[in-house]
């Protein structure tokens, strides 16, 4: 399945979690919701895979954590804030990178319509 593929299927997951749920609600509860209703695909999915930090060929556990991976290619970050800014972009372009994943979606559940809490990014450095 390609990467392309999978963003289609977070996009349409996330929209039904958001219709049911509304803005407003903590991180957690939009991640395990949107989890529940990944698991529905068959993929292979994790949660809060831990992501470490290569230094100078010494992995240091930095405490990076990717909210949702999927088949280990597609990554997904949540919000619940006010508005997606530019930190939080850095952020899903540092797990691509750190993780090789080519393709992410950063997702903010605090807007009134989830289109415009949707951002998709590309790991440019591959």
């Amino acid at each position: 399945m390609s990467e392309n593929d999978i963003s289609k299927i977070v996009f349409e997951s996330a929209l039904k979690v958001h219709q049911v749920l509304g803005p407003g609600l903590l991180e957690s509860a939009y991640e395990e919701c949107l989890f529940y209703e990944l698991k529905k695909h068959n993929l292979k999915i994790e949660k809060q895979k831990q992501l470490p930090l290569v230094y100078e060929d010494v992995k240091l556990d930095a405490g990076y954590r990717i909210d949702i991976i999927i088949e280990n290619k597609f990554i997904v970050e949540i919000k619940s804030v006010e508005a997606l800014n530019d930190v939080h972009l850095a952020q899903l372009l540092t797990y691509l990178r750190l993780s090789n994943c080519k393709l992410g979606l950063l997702i903010n559940f605090n807007v009134n319509l989830l289109k415009n809490g949707v951002k998709r990014v590309i790991n440019g450095t591959l």
